[in-house]
Parts: C-alpha cells; structure tokens; sequence
C-alpha cells in the first residue's frame, strides 16, 4: 500500500468555504499520467495538482495541474494553493522571499510575503497578449452581451495561457445582478476556442477595486469561484490601457459571492510589466491518499 499526503485547500480566501478549492497531492513520484487523471476526476474538484521532485538546481518542485477532464498546462489558484502545500510540509523555503515551480508553463517564481495565517503567496503569471478587440455589437459576443450596461473600455481577447474575452460592465450593481446565457457563452468559447467570457466592474468598496466575474462556456459552463489566470490577463489589459486601479500597480478584486464564495485576489503588476496573482490560502483537509490499485 502507498500513502500519499494529501490536501484539500482553499486559495484566494482567509477562512474555509471562501475562495476556490483545490486537492494537493504530494509524495507524487512514481504515478504516471492516466493515474494522475483518473485521482483529479476522482476528487471533482476544479483543479488536483500532483508535487514532483526539481530536475533542475533552480527550481524548489516541479508540480502537474490537472482539471477532472484534461491536463492544464498554467492556473492561477494551482499554483499560489501548491506553493502554500509544499510550505506548510516543509518541502521548500523561500530564497530571499521567492520560490520557483517548475511545470509544463515553464519556471514560475513565486512571491511568499508573511507567515501563518497572515501569509500570502503571488505566482508571476505567464505573459498575455492582446489578440483582438471588438466591438459589443460583434456577431460572436452579441448574444451573450445582451441586456448587460457596457462599461468604458471595449470587449478584447486576451491570451494568456488561457484565452478570456474580457468585457467592462457599467458598474457593481448590474454585474453582481447579471444572469450569464449559457448557450451563448458556449457558442463563443468553442467559435473563438477561449474559456468565456469574464466581466468585471469597478467598485466602491473599501476592500477591493474590481468585482469581477468569470463564466467559463467550454469544455462544460460553469462560473469560476476565483480565476488567477483570469485576472491575472484582467490585469494586463488594464496596464496596457492605463486604466488600472489602486495605486503602484497593486490592486484587489472581488470574485465568487454569486456562487456562494467570497474571494479576495491581489494583483500587481510590477515595474517591468509582469502580472503577479495572488492571496491567501487556508489548509482544509490533511491527510493521506490511498489510491486503488497500487496495493502491493
């Protein structure tokens, strides 16, 4: 029988049922890929991430994320949930506040500022590109936009790993109050192979600046209880219009509350033009996993 340590974490929140879940397996040497799979279809939770030894001196792990349907080669909340795992067992300190993953992304640093409950951890995300502004009136985004206020800037593509369109409504109350169509958000995911549609508000609130939230139309619709990827090409539009809330290129967003979340994810984008995403993580279940099949 092999015991692997395992976790059910919940990232982008400072209390258990706030922000978006995700199943850590550490220990993970010696499964292959079909195993991986089949325990990240087993958990249903929207990411499982597996902790491999570094193959390099700069890297402190290596990790592979997987969705209950495929590999994902970069998400946000995988990354910033494994970094706070692969701390609190004692697998890797930071270097001079940072640690580094390596995955099918790449070498990723991550930020690590505080300790406990207070610790936050910020994944330098991959760079997104702008790949195409439209108009709302688009034949691809005009049924999905319907009814929502339109806020300034236009409808965009953004690839960041992950392709989003990314649409500003006119303002807090009309995105929280927004009823997602979705079969229209599916038709525009699969003709424009992008995730969906991710709206977003400016806010009044003294804890955050955007409120913001992401339907995902393929390969099933759902809406996503907190997107580091999501935002972190948010953020990056932003920057490159010069409309970026908050002040020094720092920033927090409010995403989940319409599915019964409440997560909190700080964003920055630094003086070279990188995205860092990020927040806090707060350990759920710690225990083992015994998966079937590798009995001796």
């Amino acid at each position: 029988m092999t015991r692997r340590r395992y976790l059910q974490l919940d990232v982008f929140a400072s209390r258990p049922g706030a922000g978006n879940p995700l199943a850590v397996v550490l220990d993970a040497e010696g499964l292959d890929e079909a195993q991986m799979q089949a325990i990240a279809r087993w958990t249903r939770l929207p990411e499982t991430t597996f902790v491999l030894p570094p193959v390099s001196v700069d890297a402190d792990y290596r990790l592979r994320i997987f969705s209950p349907r495929r590999e994902v080669p970069f998400a946000g909340h995988p990354s910033v949930g494994t970094a706070h795992a692969v701390l609190e067992a004692g697998l890797a300190r930071p270097r001079e506040g940072l640690l580094v993953q390596d995955g099918v992304a790449g070498k990723l640093p991550l930020r690590v500022a505080g300790d406990g409950q207070r610790r936050t951890i910020a994944v330098r995300t991959p760079r997104a590109q702008v790949g195409e502004i439209a108009s709302a009136d688009d034949p691809r985004l005009r049924q999905a936009l319907q009814g929502l206020p339109l806020g300034a800037l236009p409808p965009v593509l953004m690839n960041g790993g992950r392709r989003w369109w990314l649409v500003e409504l006119a303002d807090e109350a009309a995105l929280r109050a927004a009823a997602p169509d979705w079969a229209a958000i599916a038709r525009l995911a699969a003709d424009t192979e992008s995730m969906g549609l991710c709206v977003f508000a400016r806010s009044r609130d003294p804890v955050y600046y955007l409120a913001v939230r992401a339907w995902v139309g393929a390969p099933s619709q759902f809406e996503d209880a907190a997107s580091g990827a999501a935002n972190a090409t948010l953020a990056a539009w932003l920057a490159s219009q010069g409309a970026l809330p908050g002040s020094g290129g720092h920033y927090r967003i409010s995403q989940g509350r319409e599915v019964g979340h409440d997560a909190i994810i700080e964003l920055l984008v630094d003086g070279q033009g990188e995205v860092w995403s990020g927040g806090r993580v707060v350990t759920v279940v710690d225990g083992h996993l015994d998966w079937s099949g590798e009995r001796d």
